[in-house]
């Protein structure tokens, strides 16, 4: 993918698909997250994003298996220069004070141990914590810029208004500043961020990079029937999807598939590109397969008609 694009005002550019990292050493192993990375590089991909809570959910697993499968990939191929880390701090189930000035800085230095990197591209607050002063919060980022070890900040689960206060805080306190955005968006999941949080970002060039893109796996049209969900990890994630709603959505993508060609997923994620705000929406891959399907969303035009049936069929 020669395109590449501004993630607002972070100074980093990425073409417009990234790679989520939520499935190693969760769904797949070491030896296949290692292929599906070398193929999503191979494309043209370029940034991945992990968390340091991936994938602790996983009987057995404790949190920052993603980061290490990532860090160990990175150690094998001798060369991080044509890739960008995303990681998280903030949602390990470790009580409250998610985001306090210990936890942030104890959470990079581990995430930098696990990636086997000195600094991480992108750093985010996986969540909101309203327990901590924003201050605080930002202030413990600030100190990971200045060191050198964060090259840009962004969040996650914010609201517009908690996002707008942490904006105000950054500015007048002249902290480093949230400058991306990742939101949970997709054509079932609008209401979150379409208005007033999708203004709010236009307004201060903060660049979107949305979560569940392909709606847990549902937007591929692999999951039409509770039948279907029988034995899948992210059968939970799907089966509220499965109503009239869902339904209707996957009949508009349907629809634009005979009239393109392309893949349900394809079709969701050249819809999420084309939005206002939204440069790169994220999307997981467990086979090399996905991966080269995935990247061929980045070179799909869909027309203004398209997408405005998609648009139609997905206003709840």
């Amino acid at each position: 993918m020669e395109n590449q694009h501004k993630l607002g005002e972070s100074g980093l550019k990425t073409p417009p698909l990234i790679l989520g990292g939520n499935v190693f050493g969760w769904t797949i192993d070491r030896q296949t997250s290692f292929a599906v990375l070398d193929a999503y590089i191979a494309g043209g991909g370029r940034m991945i994003d992990t968390a340091d809570v991936y994938s602790v959910w996983a009987p057995g697993n404790i949190g920052g298996e993603s980061e290490t499968i990532l860090g160990q990939w990175l150690a094998r191929r001798g060369r991080r220069d044509d890739v960008l880390l995303a990681t998280k701090v903030g949602m390990k189930p470790d009580g409250p004070g998610a985001l306090t000035a210990d936890r942030i800085i104890a959470g990079a230095e581990g995430s930098l141990n696990r990636l086997q990197v000195d600094c991480i591209d992108l750093y985010y607050a996986h969540r909101d914590d309203t327990e901590t002063p924003l201050e605080v919060t930002l202030a413990a980022f600030d100190k990971l810029v200045r060191a050198g070890k964060v090259r840009a900040l962004g969040a996650s689960n914010y609201d517009a208004f908690r996002l707008q206060q942490a904006l105000m805080t950054s500015a007048a306190k002249h902290f480093a500043r949230y400058t991306v955005l990742q939101p949970h968006y997709n054509l079932v999941s609008r209401k979150l961020f379409e208005g007033p949080l999708q203004d709010l970002c236009q307004q201060h060039r903060i660049a979107v990079v949305p979560y569940y893109g392909l709606a847990a796996g549902f937007l591929t049209g692999k999951y039409r029937t509770n039948a279907d969900l029988v034995g899948k990890a992210r059968g939970n994630s799907v089966e509220k999807h499965l109503n009239d709603f869902g339904l209707r959505v996957l009949a508009a993508l349907d629809q634009v598939a005979t009239e393109t060609g392309a893949s349900l997923a394809q079709i969701a994620l050249a819809w999420l590109i084309a939005q206002p705000t939204v440069v790169a929406p994220l999307a997981s891959a467990t086979s090399v397969t996905q991966v080269e399907e995935l990247l061929a969303a980045t070179r799909l035009q869909l027309t203004p008609a398209q997408l405005a049936a998609l648009n139609s069929a997905s206003s709840e």
